[in-house]
């Protein structure tokens, strides 16, 4: 039977201490600009998928994902062995890195949201200068 809490409380739980282990324990220059972002359990608790992001070294310049997934691909066993010690259940999960992609997928929805914004904005000035078209009083009374 699968007990989704334990699953949920488990993978919060991993993403602490892969987190925590990256930070200070890990002495890898490629993990320094690597945030762990969310961490999923299989119901069977025997796998946990990792996702996490890379951040590039100043604001300008494009993190190097590639770098981040093979830092994290060797350091992999090191981090299950922590995670290992750390939990302290029967069975440590194997663990599987993810590239988060929903911050980028969030920048593109908000430009789209932007963009509509400006077009619904300059519709209702269009629409506020509008005149209608023909006769303003189309119904005329017969007199």
């Amino acid at each position: 039977m699968v007990d989704h809490a334990r699953a949920a409380r488990l993978a919060k739980r991993i993403q602490t201490i892969v987190a925590t282990a990256i930070e200070r324990e890990i002495k890898d220059p490629r993990l320094e600009f690597v945030t762990i972002t969310d961490c999923k359990v299989t119901g069977d608790l025997h796998d946990a998928t990792i996702f996490y992001t890379v951040r590039g070294r100043t604001l300008n310049e494009e993190p190097d994902i590639e770098a981040g997934a093979e830092a994290l691909k060797r350091a992999r066993g090191q981090l299950r062995k922590i995670v290992g010690d750390q939990l302290g259940v029967r069975y440590t999960p194997t663990l599987a890195f993810t590239h988060d992609t929903m911050p980028e997928s969030a920048t593109h929805m908000e430009e789209l949201l932007a963009k509509a914004r400006a077009r619904d904005e300059e519709l209702a000035r269009l629409a506020a200068a509008a005149q209608p078209a023909g006769d303003p009083n189309p119904y005329k009374d017969s007199e």
